[in-house]
């Protein structure tokens, strides 16, 4: 018990040393000696400290040598922080500060990687997600022999997949809701903003994974919709519906959905053919 509470004390002691020597650093008018002991500090992963004189010294150090080294690593320190948004915003001040920096490349690259840390679950707004993205094709472009070239396309189709979910997900959400709000006489339901959200996702990402998942989607609504239809338009969809339904098994024969397409089928064909009789 005794050894545990000096240890405690000990600890206490030495956090107590640091703080004050921090402090007396942050005050002190040498911006020299700044500059020296936030190195330190970032050398030694103590970004906030690194960050609290970093963020002072880059307006002291302005137009001197010192300054794009202090400015790279006041991003690098909000990146380790997980501080990504104002990492981002650093890296790109960086940019545009040096151009033609020592640290340019990396920094170009690290403003991709702040906004691929930052991008949310796909369910929610993929704006960011979206930057993230010209940010690292910029870096390629700015940087077509990069070292960190792999590292970022394959960045790039993490966050092309992340896109490709919110828009499954978005389609989802619609065919889920189905007929709830409106319906066809009053101009469109759910599922046909289903339909057209699925294949505006196939042409934008015609390479995706989720290929099937969203052809899934278009086959199940454009029946359902047909089925919703007022009589003057439920021949010319049933047959859209039976058309999609085909086109789906030839493209994926094997699928475990080829039942329900089959099933489809039959009911398209049953209700044409009683429409004609």
């Amino acid at each position: 018990m005794k050894k545990l509470v000096l240890i405690a004390l000990s600890t206490a002691l030495l956090f107590g040393s640091c703080a004050k020597e921090f402090n007396q650093v942050y005050k002190s008018p040498d911006y020299r000696y700044k500059y020296e002991y936030a190195k330190e500090c970032f050398a030694n992963g103590k970004y906030t400290r690194a960050a609290t004189l970093l963020q002072e010294l880059i307006i002291q150090q302005k137009g001197t040598t010192e300054a794009q080294e202090s400015l790279y690593m006041l991003a690098m320190s909000e990146f380790c922080n997980r501080n990504y948004e104002t990492a981002a915003e650093t890296f790109k001040q960086y940019v545009k500060s040096y151009p033609r920096g020592l640290y340019s490349e990396m920094a170009s690259y690290y403003v991709g990687e702040s906004l691929y840390m930052s991008t949310p679950e796909p369910r929610l707004d993929q704006s960011s997600t979206v930057q993230a993205i010209s940010s690292y094709q910029e870096y390629l472009d700015l940087y077509p022999g990069a070292k960190l070239k792999d590292q970022a396309q394959q960045r790039l189709f993490e966050l092309q997949d992340k896109l490709v979910e919110k828009e499954l997900y978005s389609a989802q959400l619609y065919y889920d809701l189905g007929a709830y709000f409106g319906n066809c006489s009053s101009g469109g339901n759910n599922y046909e903003a289903c339909i057209v959200t699925a294949q505006n996702a196939l042409k934008d990402y015609p390479y995706s994974s989720r290929r099937e998942d969203f052809a899934v989607l278009i086959m199940k609504s454009k029946y359902e919709l047909a089925q919703q239809s007022v009589e003057s338009k439920k021949i010319e969809r049933y047959q859209d519906a039976e058309d999609e339904c085909y086109g789906f098994i030839n493209e994926y024969p094997d699928s475990k959905e080829r039942k329900n397409a089959e099933s489809y089928i039959k009911q398209c064909k049953k209700f044409t053919a009683n429409a004609v009789d």
